[in-house]
């Protein structure tokens, strides 16, 4: 049963971004100015809040009074020429919601069996097409309240959308297998749900049911009311059984104090109201709120089919209409056993445009009537009989699907639906036996669109519309990696230009890569990432991203950095900067890009703060093997000698015993020795330290030299 849904327009763009298909004829905003007058010297125009232009007018110093303000602000709200059935917020859980189906479907398009293509393939678009569906709403009516209201004739359900209803128009004609049989039933099922929508452009069934529902509470005796028999018609005409027999309930021969005395009349209208609630109806089944009898087979039905014509027949040439003393009530029962006998001019005149023409032929003149082109020539028959000068998108696509012109359903689906639409109808377009060549025209490689097919290329145009969005480029791989052509070439392109600054699109680019393995993209975006982060001072951080991506070369500018750094400067304060940094590096030398040494220097400047906190002569002696490690490691830099030897004249001038035998000693001094040499060259960088360090380091080793000598 149809419902009652709320006001609705047209819709320009179906995109996530939104934008506009067709050309819109420009709108003209006034300005409301009081203050000023021409002749105007500058107009500025900026954006306010929301969609409000602020546009600022100011006056010629000639034109300004004594007692006039210069200039004026106003404000201009720009609305949208029409009200757009889906929000972008709506738009957004489409898209969301339909890549699952869309990646499952393209998974198992990959893997099915060659053989059982065929067979099988259609079942697992149904199963795509249902989940799709489901996510463009629900457009069956909603829960039945508790105490149901007697006038109440429509039900209040979710306002449908254009969108879903060509959904469901393709998924009807071209991949549900089992509906083939019943597809005028299933058209009859559609036209319920959706006849609201042809109410923006043209009178409908569905807008004359629900003006009259607004006019039942004021009516008292309703059969006296000629609407209420023109709005009956016109329901039992396109098969809304249910909203027929509701009303013929309302009619007043019910109401108790009325039987006695019109119980004739009341049979008639029983009689009419039975009839209707047993018409067959060639389907497998019916819901709960809809009337008829069902028959699966063509035999059944049509016995069912003239003995129910049959009882109408007998009904029509009843006496009974003789004893009947309502004229209207006799003159309105009369006029629906002639739509239901499939009186063509009956039928012309309850309806209001071709498609609900075309659907209550199907209903009460041709209900065996199967293929295209047998349907086609009879919507051919009804636009003829009842054109219309505002065309309905839907019905461009009607128009396409039964002149089975593949090319023209796509035309509409592009134009009127948008790039999400073609791109998910496709494999539906596709789905059915004889769909072969649907699949040469949308698969085939065409030179002029340099080398993809046209379904590539639609995938490839809604790609590019998420990609342009903040909210929604994550989810473009998925298509862009179906298209075998162009897409990973563009998916490239797409990462490499999101804003990597970002922690989490830096990390949902990197899965992205690593699901399609693009492993060189992301280690090229690690490095961007790390330079960054570096160039705007968080230096942990980059060291973190240049070392995922092993990128050596910077990770040694950086030691080198270090080394400087820390190099003429040993103080405690200044390593502790620096310190954090050297532990996020890591232990192995190639993956810190040769900053090891750091960590050994960490290590040894740890052990030597325990020995100036007084701790035993173990710390001592393992800060003493920590400083020859140093000094024996090749990668320890010249410029660290002098330091590691300032810092450790505690131990060398220890008072229990020597730490350094004779052997290590001399390697200190050799040390010291080159570190002298070295200083005369060019270029040497010169530790912060005191003067008197390299003399300090000198007696400390003589004298630790000597002790050592004595104490072997």
């Amino acid at each position: 049963m149809p419902g009652v849904t709320s006001d609705s327009g047209e819709f320009n763009s179906l995109s996530i971004v939104p934008h506009s298909l067709d050309t819109q004829s420009p709108r003209v905003y006034p300005l409301r100015i009081h203050r000023v007058a021409p002749p105007l010297a500058r107009l500025s125009i900026s954006w306010a809040r929301g969609n409000t232009l602020r546009v600022t007018l100011l006056q010629s110093e000639d034109a300004v009074s004594e007692q006039g303000s210069g200039g004026e602000v106003v404000e201009v709200k720009l609305t949208e020429a029409n009200v757009r059935e889906i929000s972008d917020a709506q738009w957004r859980r489409i898209a969301y919601g339909s890549v699952a189906p869309f990646a499952l479907l393209q998974s198992r398009k990959n893997s099915i069996d060659t053989l059982h293509y065929d067979k099988d393939w259609w079942e697992h678009v149904m199963e795509y097409s249902k989940e799709i569906n489901s996510l463009l709403g629900n457009s069956k009516s909603s829960a039945t309240p508790t105490i149901e209201d007697r006038k109440s004739v429509l039900k209040k359900i979710e306002e449908p959308t254009s969108l879903k209803a060509a959904w469901e128009l393709i998924e009807m004609f071209y991949a549900d297998k089992q509906s083939q049989t019943w597809i005028p039933e299933r058209l009859l099922d559609w036209l319920a749900d959706f006849d609201c929508l042809f109410s923006v452009n043209q009178p409908t069934v569905h807008a004359k049911l629900v003006a009259f529902q607004n006019e039942l509470l004021t009516i008292q005796a309703v059969e006296n009311d000629p609407e209420y028999w023109e709005v009956m018609s016109s329901a039992l005409a396109v098969g809304w059984l249910d909203v027929v027999v509701k009303l013929l309930r309302l009619h007043g021969s019910y109401q108790f104090d009325q039987l006695g005395s019109r119980e004739i009349e009341n049979g008639l209208v029983e009689a009419v109201a039975l009839l209707i609630s047993q018409m067959p109806r060639l389907r497998p089944d019916l819901p709960p709120e809809k009337l008829g009898e069902c028959y699966n087979t063509k035999p059944e039905f049509m016995k069912a089919w003239e003995k129910w014509r049959g009882q109408i027949t007998k009904l029509d040439c009843s006496t009974f209409w003789l004893q009947c003393d309502h004229e209207k009530t006799g003159v309105g029962l009369k006029n629906m056993l002639q739509i239901m006998l499939g009186n063509a001019s009956m039928l012309f005149n309850a309806t209001y445009h071709w498609i609900e023409l075309y659907f209550s032929h199907f209903l009460y003149i041709r209900p065996f009537t199967v293929g295209l082109e047998s349907m086609n020539s009879l919507a051919q028959k009804c636009m003829h009989l009842k054109p219309i000068s505002n065309r309905h998108k839907l019905m461009g696509l009607i128009t396409g699907i039964l002149e089975e012109s593949t090319e023209v359903v796509l035309a509409e689906c592009s134009r009127s639906f948008g790039p999400w639409m073609i791109t998910h109808a496709v494999e539906l377009l596709t789905a059915g036996t004889g769909s072969t060549q649907a699949e040469i025209l949308l698969r085939e490689e065409q030179s002029k669109l340099g080398g993809i097919c046209i379904e590539e290329l639609h995938r490839l145009i809604y790609a590019q519309i998420l990609s342009s969005h903040a909210l929604t480029w994550n989810i473009a791989p998925i298509y862009l990696t179906s298209c075998m052509k162009q897409g990973l070439g563009l998916l490239e392109n797409l990462l490499y230009k999101q804003p990597l600054q970002h922690h989490q699109v830096l990390l949902k680019s990197i899965e992205i890569c690593r699901l399609n393995g693009l492993d060189y993209v992301s280690h090229d975006m690690m490095k961007i990432a790390g330079v960054h982060y570096w160039k705007h001072g968080k230096k942990g951080s980059a060291v973190f991203w240049l070392q995922q991506a092993r990128d050596e070369v910077r990770l040694n500018r950086i030691a080198k950095h270090l080394f400087d750094f820390v190099g003429k400067s040993g103080s405690d304060e200044s390593f502790k900067q620096w310190e954090g940094m050297i532990e996020l590096l890591g232990t192995e030398a190639k993956t810190a890009g040769g900053l090891e040494f750091l960590k050994k220097y960490r290590d040894f400047r740890r052990s030597l703060q325990q020995v100036q906190e007084g701790i035993t002569t173990d710390a001592a002696w393992k800060a003493a093997e920590a400083l020859i490690s140093l000094m024996r490691n090749p990668s320890t830099p010249q410029q660290f000698w002098l330091p590691l030897l300032y810092d450790s004249l505690k131990l060398l001038n220890w008072q229990e015993r020597p730490l350094f035998n004779v052997s290590q000693t001399n390697l200190l001094l050799n040390k010291l020795q080159e570190l002298s040499l070295a200083r005369l060259l060019p270029g040497f960088v010169d530790a912060d330290l005191p003067p008197e360090a390299l003399k300090s380091v000198r007696l400390a080793l003589a004298t630790n030299l000597g002790r050592a000598i004595l104490d072997e």
